[in-house]
C-alpha cells in the first residue's frame, strides 16, 4: 500500500479581531505583530515537507500566514473563506447572546450570512479537492478557525455542528491523516514552541 499524504491545516495568525473574539469572515484584516510572529513560528514545523498543493483562503490574513510560514500557495479558493457571519460580523459571541441567549453559530448560522448547511457544502467541495490530491502527497490548507474546525469534522464524516468540539488557536497547526485507510486526526491545535 502506498503512503497517503497528510493534510496540514494552518489557522492564520492573530488579527485584532481574533484577539478580541470578534467574528471575522469577509472583513479583510491584517495580522497583528503577534500574528506575524505566530506565522513565522510555523515555518520549522513545515520544513522538509513537500506539498502536492497549498490551498489558501483569499483573505489577506491567510495568504500572509502562508507566506510567513514559508509556503507557496498553489490555489486560492473562495470556498476556504471563513463562515459568513452576516449580521454578526465584527460582534463577539457574548454580545450576540445578550440579545439571543440560546444562539449557536454551529446550529443557527449567521443571520444574513450562511447557514451550517451552506457553509458545510463549501467545505465539502474543498474536501473533495483535497481527497483528489492527497494520494500524491501532503496538502497544506491555510485558513480560518471555524473553516478548519468544520473541515476536520467533515474529514472524519461528522456533521458541521461537531466542529464545535475542536478548539483551535490562531497560528496553530493541525494534521489530518489516515490510519488503516480511515481518516483520522493525527495532531490538533499544535502551537509552535
Amino acid at each position: 500500500m502506498s503512503r497517503m499524504g497528510e493534510v496540514i491545516l494552518l489557522r492564520h495568525g492573530q488579527t485584532e479581531w481574533s484577539a478580541s473574539g470578534r467574528h471575522t469572515s469577509y472583513t479583510d484584516l491584517d495580522l497583528t505583530e503577534r500574528g506575524e510572529e505566530e506565522a513565522v513560528a510555523l515555518r520549522p514545523q513545515l520544513e522538509g515537507r513537500t506539498f502536492a498543493a497549498v490551498l489558501s483562503s483569499p483573505r489577506r490574513r491567510a495568504r500572509r500566514t502562508a507566506e510567513l510560514a514559508g509556503l507557496t500557495v498553489t490555489e486560492v479558493t473562495d470556498d476556504l473563506a471563513e463562515w459568513n457571519y452576516g449580521d454578526y460580523e465584527g460582534i463577539t459571541t457574548d454580545d450576540i447572546r445578550r440579545a439571543r441567549p440560546d444562539w449557536s453559530l454551529w446550529t443557527d448560522g449567521g443571520p444574513g450570512g450562511e447557514s451550517p448547511e451552506q457553509f458545510g457544502a463549501r467545505i465539502d467541495r474543498v474536501l473533495a479537492d483535497i481527497r483528489s490530491m492527497v494520494d500524491t502527497g501532503d496538502v497544506a490548507v491555510v485558513g480560518h478557525g471555524h473553516a478548519s474546525r468544520v473541515l476536520a469534522a467533515r474529514w472524519l464524516g461528522l456533521p458541521v455542528a461537531d466542529g464545535a468540539l475542536f478548539a483551535l488557536d490562531s497560528g496553530a497547526l493541525s494534521i489530518l491523516g489516515f490510519e488503516h485507510d480511515r481518516p483520522v486526526i493525527d495532531q490538533w491545535n499544535v502551537r509552535p514552541a
